[in-house]
């Protein structure tokens, strides 16, 4: 992070800090069909690349299979009623690690650098379960 009293295009900033995105981040286009993680830069003639491995592939197109038989639209998933309430809880948990870390670390009270570690810890530790995909094949 660095102080800035100028927004960059690109960045987002927060009071005096701004918080920049990673360089290299891809869009939505630049990223695999099945488990969204960024593709490779790609040059020279021929089609772009839609999935990261072969097993992607063959993921997606399982999943279209299924979607099929099941008639369901390209929009629409099937999660077990278990994995949704898991994921809900873990959002919850998040939410209220946000809104602690937004008072903890109110202007008003002058937090110290040991304050912003425990906050960064306490974010980190939440979010954790929500990044951490077991769905990967």
């Amino acid at each position: 992070m660095t102080k800035s009293s100028q927004p960059d295009e690109g960045n987002k900033q927060v009071g005096k800090l701004q918080h920049t995105q990673s360089p290299g981040v891809a869009s939505d286009a630049h990223k695999c069909r099945w488990c969204r993680n960024p593709l490779p830069a790609t040059s020279g003639a021929g089609r772009r690349r839609e999935f990261c491995s072969q097993g992607c592939r063959q993921w997606d197109w399982v999943s279209r299979q299924r979607a099929s038989e099941l008639a369901l639209s390209e929009d629409e998933l099937v999660i077990t009623r278990t994995e949704r309430d898991k994921l809900r809880d873990q959002i919850f948990v998040l939410r209220c690690a946000v809104q602690d870390v937004e008072q903890d670390l109110d202007p008003s009270i002058d937090p110290t650098t040991r304050d912003y570690k425990a906050a960064l810890s306490w974010l980190l530790d939440a979010a954790r379960p929500l990044v951490q995909d077991p769905s990967q094949p």
